[in-house]
């Protein structure tokens, strides 16, 4: 036995040369059997490859699928101030204006964040007019609605505008050649590397050339050339050829990476450059409004305006009078607002309209309210500039602000705009130092009603009546406001309509408190504009008299959801904001309302084409 030879009937076996064939007999199988398993994944994945519809490729997953899941950052940090629009980069305002959000969650915390998720230093350096809040960022959605939500909640009232002006696609022949183009490209590397079908490579290669060269020279199917559906047959034959040919599916699948991947870079832009351009939009002055100020202000210094009798200028400082404060640079806004509230007034000849302007518009809206009367209303035309040593006018600025519907299952948000008083605002017991009640209205709003009531209201110790917002409450906002006490219970309030009670403001002192707070801001590192809107919501804080539903209706200029119907008995309308209802981009429904005050027999208006 020690030698390892067993004697049988006289025949010799060895032992161990049986071992070791066993041994080798069941290497080799399992060999065999970790080949055969990888190849016949192999072979069901080419199957599954071929087998896809020849006009997309779509046995592949796509990226764009999931492109919106991976974007979870929401919300724009909008501003007015675009001195750099000539440069037209799109890739600029992704970085600034849609880049830096506020999010606040249910315990009221606020994370300031790029979209992803880190902070830009050049956005925290722009300057903030308009703000975008989060409150209760979504996290999950429903994958039906999650592209109309997250570009709404991203892009602001942009993607609304474009959901409203969407049509149908006309040109489907474009579309197709564009995607049977882009299925030919994912094949043809493939197929070039192969010796055996070179006229394929060839055939390929010249389908490919042609369909670049229509595309180039057509944007529609109308400019498309004679016989293009032959062509298209010619192209979808090749395409079919290749799918039969067994290649390797690794390069056709990264060959469809790259060229997704460069579709959505590519939309990407382009949903930038529209957002970009909206804003741009919206926050420029017409053409039109632009010639009526300068032909205005021309036309003045050519015939100087008569100046006003003392009778009117009595009215200016009489207490007993009704005084609506106005805020503008629009020469026609204002006098729709001021048109709208004189036609529902019972007794027209006990209100007087204040209007301050800036430097540039000052001598337009003077001349423009010497040439339209407003029934027995008196209009006085004031130069800012006089009583403030900031240059400029500073408007209402206004916040977008993206919250949770409560009353509606989770993940519905809504989105709403918080206008507030500017830095101007806050000279107001300066500039009337005789009076002690007045009406602030903006620009953006007509009135449906008769608002003499407003001077029978009586506000106690309040010194701001105003529409509350009570969806949003400052608590939410304490991150976001600084290390100041305040009631975090409060309501946010809007600006639009507001009652002021300038003897208890002279006496609270609010003007030097407000100052005071933004001198705080500013020490914070933050521009005048942010720290003016900061500081706003606290001025008023504890002393802000809540007017009742039914004298204003917020919202014209941003929801397209209205009913006309619901909103009649509102005393005033407030169009607040990016859809002004003189521009272009404003509600068509909403429009009409606003344009039946216009005085459309003013030859001014007819000369710069400003009416619709």
């Amino acid at each position: 036995m020690k030698s390892g030879v067993v004697s049988v009937n006289g025949v010799g076996i060895s032992t161990t040369k049986r071992r070791w064939r066993g041994f080798v007999i069941a290497v080799l199988g399992l060999v065999f059997l970790s080949m055969l398993v990888p190849l016949v994944f192999l072979i069901g994945f080419h199957h599954a490859f071929h087998s896809s519809p020849s006009s997309s490729g779509s046995g592949f997953p796509s990226q764009q699928q999931t492109s919106l899941q991976d974007d979870r950052a929401v919300g724009a940090y909008e501003s007015h101030h675009y001195s750099n629009y000539n440069t037209m980069d799109p890739e600029r305002v992704g970085k600034q204006d849609l880049g830096t959000s506020f999010h606040i969650g249910i315990n009221g915390s606020i994370t300031k964040g790029h979209p992803e998720n880190h902070v830009d230093k050049n956005v925290q350096k722009a300057s903030p007019e308009r703000y975008n809040v989060n409150i209760n960022s979504p996290m999950a959605l429903n994958q039906g609605d999650e592209s109309e939500v997250l570009c709404e909640l991203r892009f602001g009232s942009y993607c609304l505008w474009r959901r409203e002006y969407k049509v149908a696609i006309i040109d489907s022949m474009v579309k197709k050649l564009k995607d049977r183009l882009f299925v030919a490209r994912a094949y043809f590397p493939s197929i070039a590397k192969l010796p055996a079908h070179e006229k394929l490579s060839k055939e390929l290669k010249q389908n490919i050339q042609d369909f670049e060269r229509m595309l180039t020279e057509a944007t529609t199917d109308a400019e498309l050339p004679p016989h293009v559906e032959n062509k298209l047959l010619k192209m979808e034959a090749a395409i079919a050829k290749a799918k039969s040919i067994p290649v390797n599916c690794n390069n056709v699948d990264k060959k469809f990476r790259q060229l997704v991947d460069l579709t959505e870079d590519e939309a990407n832009f382009h949903t930038k450059q529209s957002a970009f351009l909206y804003k741009l939009a919206v926050h420029t002055m017409p053409k039109s409004l632009h010639c009526l100020s300068m032909r205005l202000t021309v036309a003045h210094f050519q015939n100087p305006s008569v100046g006003l009798d003392d009778s009117v200028t009595e009215k200016f400082v009489d207490p007993d009078m009704y005084h609506y404060v106005m805020f503008s640079n629009n020469v026609l806004a204002s006098s729709v607002a001021i048109n709208s509230t004189v036609l529902h007034a019972k007794e027209s000849k006990k209100l007087v309209f204040h209007v301050l302007t800036d430097r540039q518009n000052f001598f337009a809206m003077k001349l423009w309210f010497i040439r339209n009367t407003f029934k027995k209303a008196s209009i006085q035309v004031l130069n800012f500039e006089d009583y403030n040593t900031i240059p400029g006018l500073s408007l209402s600025e206004e916040f977008r602000v993206t919250y949770q519907v409560a009353k509606l299952p989770k993940m519905h948000y809504k989105t709403n705009y918080i206008s507030l008083f500017s830095h101007s605002h806050y000279f107001l017991p300066e500039i009337f130092k005789t009076l002690d009640k007045i009406v602030v209205l903006d620009d953006d709003v007509i009135v449906q009603q008769d608002l003499s009531a407003l001077w029978r209201l009586n506000m106690g110790k309040m010194v701001n009546g105003a529409a509350e917002f009570c969806a949003v409450r400052l608590g939410q906002l304490d991150n976001y406001l600084g290390n100041i006490n305040f009631n975090r219970t409060s309501c946010a309030w809007m600006s639009g309509l507001n009652v002021i009670n300038l003897t208890s403001w002279r006496k609270l002192n609010l003007s030097e408190k407000f100052q005071t707070m933004v001198q705080e801001f500013r020490r914070e590192g933050r521009l005048l504009e942010a720290a003016a809107s900061r500081a706003s919501l606290l001025t008023f804080q504890d002393l802000v008299y809540a007017l009742d539903e039914t004298w204003v209706r917020s919202g014209l200029g941003h929801e397209y959801g209205l009913d006309v119907q619901s909103f009649k008995n509102s005393a005033v309308l407030h169009y607040s904001g990016n859809m002004k209802p003189w521009l272009e981009l404003g509600i068509p429904k909403y429009k009409s309302l606003w344009l039946k005050f216009i005085n459309r027999e003013d030859q001014f208006l007819s000369d710069c084409n400003v009416i619709p």
